[in-house]
């Protein structure tokens, strides 16, 4: 006997579910509800199954294929427009000359379909309808049978004063293939609500059979979490995947859990899961195949849906969530919360009980969503942040989004471009770099593979070998999942906002191009760029002065491979160092403690006698100093050391900072000929302010400094360089020209602003603050007698940092008051409060 599978569904009420996909395919414990359903089938004996389809037919028919992979035969019969139920088993017909079934596809149930067909031959019935018990009736059809099951009356959502019998139409039939001619071909036609009523007042034989067993319409997001919440409860009997554990624990293959105590059944974790330390599984929790849960991230009676990436201390309490979703730190979504496929939320977000977020949108980070978000994102969507592209390796930032970044990046280039790429060691970085050559020389640009070096060599192949561009992939510091892509231009700067715009056109709209076979570009392997670097480095430092102070160092690479260049640049200079964390050794798996590091050198420092330490970032583009006596020298403070150094040194030309640096850059260099240019607070900025003429210097608070006539970009290894050559000729320890140096008074505040708030509120103060002298190099600058303070708005999360710096610390925390008071009344206004950290 043949069964039909009606797949045509479109579920509206499921939605975000069914937004791009069909409700038979909604997943339950690990498998679309229509798997269950075809496994139920085989169970019986039904090897032959033609499937209506409607909605998405190609959704369905690429999962299932010919069924071979379920064991049975697998046909279908596509809706080009709506037919009703009966409609679309007439469209079938010519398939169906012999009694067959009918079933829904997006209903669950475990019938005992074998006894259905026995009692349809026994009573010789044209249909008989399979039926169910429920305690309430009034949402479903109902069917009022005889004491024989032939039925005597059909009633469609009855009221409770036409309630004569519990049992429901479930949508399970038997049917003699005669009964189709009496469907029209015209028009619609539904079953229940048509067909059957026809066939009762013809006098046709029609039964019904009250059968046992479980059956739930996934009809709504509560009958979906419910038939979910069932299945791990064993109510209905389903095929689940995977291993049981404890009962009522089910786990899939390759699962990553780091404590089992941490899963609480009933629970079914699919295949390829990760659950790190101290992330918990609660009852009635459906993870579907390579869900991550971070670190104290938890979930409970909820149903997440493949691939979807929670963050730490994630929590997620009697929700839906898609497929593919990235869930970030502390986000929190509550009861009844359905989340569509592909939906970024923001950390520190919340998601209030009973909103539906529909697929591809975006949250802001620390927002509250209240109402449904259906058509618009509430949240940025560029592809480059403050320090190139970032994301989750394998859940933003996936090989197929590195590829497509590497053609768009290709062709926003010229065909025959030469770009230049480099990686930190960990292998998630060679992944991505990987992907980026393939997609460039896809486009038709050539690329020269430095495998793994620092980024500054990189740059340095592409200013002195005339490369168009060059790109390095590394991880942070602080999450060693988030790899960053850094791309730069010639010669050695940070890619301009122009470039950007272009690549991140390519990039959203797939204006890609491709090249036939001939033209693909080539992959090179120059064989000795670091040299290069060294030798170049060294003909710019007077090697003489260094060699005769013969200075002893602590160095601590932090696992970069700044180990492979800085012992060929301190030979020749004649400096003792004393080194740790070079590359090659494996860095700790929570990601490498920048504090930890420091901490080391502190006390190297101390032990060996050395003049100072230095600790470099794992891209050896920013660095951290210690002087003699092991004390850290806080950022701040080793920018003003480099500029008194250079002041000191009778140079001469232009200082480049951004607009938020400390004013004493400005006394330091008073009456000497160097002139301060400022610049707006990006490292995009920066860079190519300093590749201009006349600049020796250019350097911003957090570690990273420039000297533009070698490199216009961070360099760890010619900063310290450069460090070593302003000291030689000062016969004084590091801690007493330190000691010398003005304290900065600058502060600095953060304040969460909502992304569709940032251009009123900068608006507003702008129209405020007119009367005071103000500078609008970037964000607002205000002055008064006291100094300045400024706000700028954050390019990357929905907040603004405000700036202050007075004669005194009191000062600049009155003049910081004082403007966040102002942003804080505009918030006010507006609906919105504000939060300070």
């Amino acid at each position: 006997m043949k069964a039909v599978v009606m797949a045509g569904g479109e579920g509206t009420r499921l939605r975000p579910l069914t937004s791009n996909q069909p409700k038979p395919m909604v997943p339950i414990v690990g498998k679309p509800c229509m798997e269950h359903i075809v496994e139920l089938l085989r169970e019986h004996g039904f090897e032959d199954v033609i499937v209506t389809v409607a909605f998405l037919p190609q959704a369905i028919r690429g999962y299932f294929g010919d069924g071979e992979s379920l064991g049975v035969h697998m046909e279908y019969s596509v809706e080009d427009a709506p037919l009703g139920t009966a409609g679309s088993v007439r469209l079938a017909s010519d398939k169906l000359d012999e009694t067959f079934l009918v079933i829904s596809g997006d209903a669950l149930c475990d019938f005992d379909l074998t006894r259905l067909v026995e009692f349809h031959r026994e009573r010789g019935a044209a249909v008989t309808i399979g039926l169910k018990s429920v305690p309430n009736p009034l949402e479903f059809g109902i069917v009022v049978t005889d004491a024989e099951g032939r039925i005597e009356r059909f009633l469609e959502k009855p009221s409770w004063g036409q309630v004569f019998s519990d049992t429901i139409n479930t949508g399970v039939y038997v049917v003699e293939p005669g009964v189709l001619r009496h469907v029209p071909t015209d028009r619609p036609y539904d079953f229940s609500k048509e067909l059957f009523p026809l066939l009762l007042e013809m006098g046709r034989p029609l039964y019904g059979y009250v059968m046992d067993g479980y059956w739930q319409d996934i009809g709504n997001l509560d009958q979906y979490r419910q038939a979910n919440f069932d299945a791990l409860d064993e109510l209905v009997r389903l095929n689940v995947p995977g291993v049981r554990l404890r009962g009522n624990i089910w786990l899939g293959e390759g699962v990553d859990v780091d404590d089992l105590d941490g899963i609480q059944g009933p629970a079914f974790i699919g295949r390829y899961c990760r659950i790190a330390a101290d992330a918990t599984v609660g009852p009635h929790a459906v993870l579907d195949a390579s869900v991550t849960l971070r670190e104290r991230a938890r979930v409970t009676r909820s149903v997440v849906d493949a691939s979807t990436h929670l963050g730490r201390s994630v929590l997620i309490e009697g929700a839906i969530v898609g497929r593919s979703c990235d869930i970030r730190a502390h986000a929190r979504i509550h009861e009844g919360v359905a989340v569509g496929d592909e939906v970024t939320i923001g950390a520190e977000s919340v998601v209030m009980p009973g909103v539906r977020i529909y697929p591809y949108k975006e949250v802001e980070s620390g927002a509250q969503i209240h109402e449904s978000v259906i058509w618009e994102s509430r949240g940025s969507s560029r592809l480059f942040g403050a320090d190139g592209v970032t994301g989750l390796v394998n859940v933003d930032l996936t090989p197929e989004a590195a590829v497509r970044l590497g053609v768009a990046l290709g062709t926003a280039l010229k065909r025959g471009a030469r770009v230049v790429a480099s990686r930190e060691a960990p292998p998630a970085c060679r992944l991505v770099k990987r992907a980026m050559i393939s997609g460039l020389i896809s486009s038709g640009v050539e690329v020269s593979d430095l495998r793994v070096l620092p980024s500054p060599v990189n740059r340095h192949l592409v200013k002195s070998e005339g490369h168009e561009a060059g790109f390095h992939v590394g991880v942070s510091a602080a999450e060693p999942e988030l790899v960053q892509i850094r791309l730069f231009e010639h010669p050695g700067i940070q890619l301009s906002a122009e470039m950007q715009k272009d690549v991140e056109k390519h990039y959203t709209r797939q204006e890609l191009r491709r090249v036939s076979a001939g033209e693909v570009g080539e992959i090179s392997y120059p064989a000795r760029a670091a040299e290069t670097y060294v030798q170049e480095l060294l003909a710019s430092l007077q090697v003489g002065a260094i060699r005769q102070r013969r200075f002893r160092l602590v160095v601590d690479y932090g696992y970069s491979a700044a180990s492979f260049v800085l012992p060929l640049v301190l030979g020749p200079l004649g400096v003792e160092a004393v080194s740790a964390h070079a590359y090659g050794l494996e860095a700790p798996s929570g990601g490498t403690a920048l504090r930890g590091l420091v901490g080391q050198v502190k006390r190297l420092v101390g032990a060996v006698g050395a003049d100072l330490g230095v600790v470099f970032d794992r891209a050896a583009e920013r660095m951290y100093l210690i002087d003699e006596r092991g004390r850290e020298i806080p950022v701040e403070q080793t920018l003003l050391l480099f500029l008194r150094l250079i002041s000191n040194d009778d140079r001469r030309g232009k200082l480049a900072f951004p607009i938020t640096v400390t004013s004493q850059v400005d006394r330091l260099v008073e009456g000497s000929g160097l002139e301060i240019v400022r610049t707006p607070a990006s490292l995009a900025e920066l860079t190519r302010t300093a590749a201009g003429d006349g600049v020796i210097f250019a350097g911003a608070v957090g570690g990273g400094y420039v000297f533009p006539e070698f490199l216009p970009a961070y360099d760890a290894v010619a900063s310290l360089c450069k460090l070593l050559e302003l000291l030689a000729p000062v016969e004084r320890p590091l801690s007493q020209l330190v000691a010398e140096l003005p304290a900065s008074t600058l502060v600095h505040r953060q304040i969460p602003c909502p992304w569709t708030f940032k251009g009123y509120v900068m608006r507003v103060l702008t129209e405020r603050l007119k009367e005071h002298r103000l500078d609008l190099t970037d964000g607002i600058k205000i002055f008064d007698e006291r100094g300045w303070a400024q706000i700028l708005p954050d390019p990357d999360e929905p907040l603004v940092h405000v700036y202050a710096e007075g004669r005194t610390q009191a000062e600049s925390s009155e003049l910081e008051r004082e403007l966040r008071g102002l942003i804080e009344q505009v918030l006010q206004e507006e609906g919105e409060p504000a939060r300070t950290s």
